[in-house]
């Protein structure tokens, strides 16, 4: 076996007889140099895979992921200020219909008070004139009552005559009809 090919005069203080380790084999000082040349191959191996491989992707991933994040908050940068602008044209528009809609009121308004205006002139123009009708038709009532009541007057005043005794003739009873009238 291995105490075969090295013969009798390599047998270590790490190895028993039998060729089984004594304690813990890595620590023992008769291997620590062939331990340490292959721990160097080792870390320069895993250096050279990691500088030459491993770090330059991870680099590139690293500076991708840098220019999709920066790219990434210009683009929400470009956007708020769109919609920063979209929202004072939001505005602006708004307010402009406002005035457009209290201008449209204060012009309706204004034909509405215009209307009302002449249709009030145009009733109270006939209003005016059906009362002139009606003062004219309660002067001639008044007129045509009066008379009446002077023909009534003098009727009455000539039977009341007639019955007493007495005979009047037409001109008295007017004349005392027409002064009794006047007051």
């Amino acid at each position: 076996m291995a105490t075969d090919t090295l013969g009798e005069g390599a047998a270590s203080a790490c190895v028993d007889a039998g060729g089984g380790a004594i304690g813990l084999p890595q620590l023992c000082p008769d291997w620590m140099g062939n331990q340490i040349v292959w721990l160097v191959i080792a870390l320069v191996v895993i250096f050279f895979i990691l500088s030459r491989i491993a770090l330059p992707r991870i680099a590139a991933v690293l500076a991708e992921r840098q220019g999709t994040i920066t790219n990434d908050l210009a683009a929400a940068e470009d956007l708020k200020e769109k919609a920063s602008d979209a929202e004072d044209a939001y505005n602006k528009a708004l307010a402009d219909a406002r005035a457009q809609a209290q201008e449209i009121i204060a012009e309706a308004k204004a034909e509405m008070n215009a209307e009302l205006e002449e249709a009030t002139k145009k009733a109270d123009a006939e209003i005016a004139a059906k009362a002139a009708e009606g003062e004219k038709a309660i002067a001639e009532i008044r007129a045509n009552a009066l008379e009446s009541v002077k023909e009534v007057a003098k009727d009455t005043a000539k039977e009341l005559v007639a019955a007493m005794g007495v005979k009047a003739d037409g001109r008295t009873v007017t004349s005392a009809v027409n002064s009794r009238l006047k007051g």
